[in-house]
Formats: structure tokens, C-alpha cells, sequence
């Protein structure tokens, strides 16, 4: 099982974040537009199993990903416990998911997201803005040991660390997901049919 070892801090201040990395030595490597595509069968059995597959358009390359959510939290808090994920570099966006239709899935939603990454030896800093919420940072390291020593690197308070998906930070801004067919920064396209 490939685990990811990231943790996120909701509603950040993007300016203070960078000017920290900055001054800490990282390198910024990218600041692009991405386009998601999450797909998941008719009934949603992934998704009430905190699974989803997912199409990634980066720009200088395309993933296909399957996700799903470790130690899960029921309490509301957006803290599971990790997050398993499977991914494979293909090499065009459209044909993967025709792959993903002819296999019998839907597409759940499409998203955009805007992210800025800075790299610090093997330490991952990305700064997400998502339509319809406020930019969050999302640390990412070899190991959990790695991770707490980036928290520690940011002076970033340890208790706020959140372990979680997108999914569940639009739930801490009071939007459901799955009332939504679109996610792009010039709207929030409502869905027309219920899906599940």
C-alpha cells in the first residue's frame, strides 16, 4: 500500500506562508492552474467507502489516482488518519477518462485548483486556492517524523494540522460536494440531477 504522509492548515494567509518559505531557503517550482476530474460508480459505493478515483490535468503532466481515506474521523474535525493512494503518469487527460466512462464509473465533479509548490530538501509545500473557499497549505513529506519538522520549520501550531481530502474542507465551509457538478473559479455550478 502507497501511503501519503501530508497534513493540511485550513484558511492560511497565502502571503505569510510564502515569505516564510522564502526566507527558510525553499524553491518555488510552480504556481499553475490544475483541472480535476473525480469519478466514482453510479451508486457512489466509493464514496461511502472514502473512495474516489481521480483524473489530473498539471500542465506539464497527467495523472490517474486512486484515493481513499485512512482511520477515518466521524467527528467532524477533518483529522483521519492518512491517506492511501495509487497513482500512474498517462499521457492524455480526455483518454483517460474515456477509460474511466467505458469501465462503467460517472464523473462526480469537475474542479480547478491553483497551486503553488515550494520544495525544501525532501519537504512538499503546496499552497492551494479552490473556488468557493479559502487557500489552505499542504505539507507533504517521506514521513510523519518529516512532516512534524516541516510544521516545526513554518512555526506553524501542530494542534491546527488537519489529515483530510478537499472533500471534507468544502464540509468545513458548509458546501456539499456532491450538490455540485462544477468547480471553477468564475463558478459553482449547482448539479441539475442527484447523483447516488
Amino acid at each position: 500500500m502507497d501511503q501519503e504522509f501530508e497534513v493540511k492548515f485550513l484558511e492560511i494567509n497565502p502571503k505569510e506562508v510564502e515569505q516564510k518559505l522564502v526566507k527558510l531557503g525553499a524553491k518555488k517550482v510552480f504556481d499553475k492552474v490544475f483541472r480535476v476530474r473525480i469519478f466514482d460508480y453510479p451508486d457512489l459505493r466509493l464514496h461511502n467507502d472514502a473512495a474516489w478515483f481521480r483524473v489530473r490535468d498539471e500542465g506539464d503532466k497527467i495523472t490517474m489516482a486512486f484515493k481513499k481515506r485512512l482511520g477515518i474521523d466521524t467527528t467532524g474535525k477533518a483529522n483521519d488518519l492518512g491517506m492511501q493512494e495509487h497513482e500512474v503518469e498517462v499521457n492524455d487527460f480526455e483518454t483517460a477518462c474515456n477509460i474511466m466512462f467505458s469501465l462503467g464509473l460517472i464523473q462526480k465533479f469537475y474542479e480547478e485548483k491553483r497551486r503553488i509548490r515550494y520544495l525544501l530538501d525532501n519537504l512538499e509545500f503546496d499552497i492551494d486556492h479552490c473556488p468557493g473557499i479559502k487557500p489552505f497549505l499542504e505539507i507533504e513529506a517521506p514521513s510523519w517524523e518529516k512532516v512534524d519538522k516541516a510544521i516545526s520549520l513554518l512555526d506553524l501550531d501542530p494542534k491546527d494540522k488537519k489529515v483530510c481530502s478537499a472533500y471534507q474542507i468544502y464540509e468545513t465551509h458548509g458546501i456539499n460536494m456532491l450538490e455540485y457538478e462544477e468547480f471553477r473559479f468564475d463558478s459553482l455550478v449547482k448539479r441539475k440531477k442527484k447523483i447516488g
